[in-house]
């Protein structure tokens, strides 16, 4: 628990879930030493450019797909050319215990063939097959404006896992960046899942509120977020 009073989950929109505390200290510890593996390469960390010629504020390291404005690749083109690291199994099992967390065995075979995939009759969640993660480091002073996550081709949900300091993450709908939106504070070990009717969303971190993590995770300053999709792309050979 992060404060006095515990925080309750909370179905944010129609199949956006917040569950507050879902990672445990020691597992926020191991995914913070990953982060740090993965920030070295064969793709360092990186501020990634945007086609207008802007930069973001956060840095971005990728795992499985390289994500470069607005595309998928294996190879980091516009970074040093290098094939980005494998997406770990163990990562996957992550998500896919993090999708039936948020949505129930039979919750979770039911977004799964909304999204075009045959269901999971046992009801674990299985059919999620992430293949790509995202992982954000943003400092006190970066932020990430309203966006939709829609270069995938596959509408499975988008995994999110929060590390370190706190944000304000504003999640809105599928029709614009403005209102209606929520604005929803993922603290460390927080999960957030959204699928189905939101999971084109446009979504945000307008603010990171510095000095609001618990040492013990491993991160002296700033957040980390790792976000796992399912691509939709196809076998380990296919270029985006």
């Amino acid at each position: 628990m992060t404060g006095l009073f515990p925080r309750d989950r909370v179905e944010v929109a129609p199949g956006a879930v917040h569950v507050p505390e879902w990672l445990s200290v020691e597992r926020q510890q191991e995914l913070v030493a990953a982060c740090r593996e993965w920030a070295r390469g064969p793709v360092p960390l990186r501020h990634t450019q945007l086609p207008g010629g802007g930069v973001m504020s956060v840095r971005t390291v990728c795992l499985g797909w390289h994500w470069q404005p607005y595309r998928y690749a294996r190879t980091a083109d516009d970074v040093n050319g290098a094939r980005v690291a494998e997406f770990p199994g163990w990562l996957a099992e992550l998500g896919r215990s993090a999708v039936t967390e948020a949505y129930g065995g039979a919750g979770a075979a039911g977004w799964a063939r909304d999204a075009g995939g045959a269901g999971d009759a046992g009801g674990t969640g299985a059919v999620y097959a992430p293949d790509a993660a995202l992982v954000n480091f943003y400092d006190g002073d970066a932020r990430m404006g309203m966006h939709q996550d829609k270069e995938e081709r596959c509408a499975a949900p988008v995994v999110s896992l929060s590390l370190g300091d706190t944000c304000v993450f504003r999640f809105g709908n599928p029709e614009g960046r403005g209102r209606p939106y929520t604005d929803v504070r993922l603290a460390s070990g927080d999960l957030f899942v959204f699928g189905g009717p939101s999971r084109f969303a446009y979504h945000g971190v307008p603010k990171v509120l510095p000095e609001t993590a618990d040492p013990a995770v491993g991160l002296r300053g700033g957040r980390l977020n790792i976000t796992l999709r399912e691509t939709g792309l196809g076998g380990p050979d296919r270029r985006g």
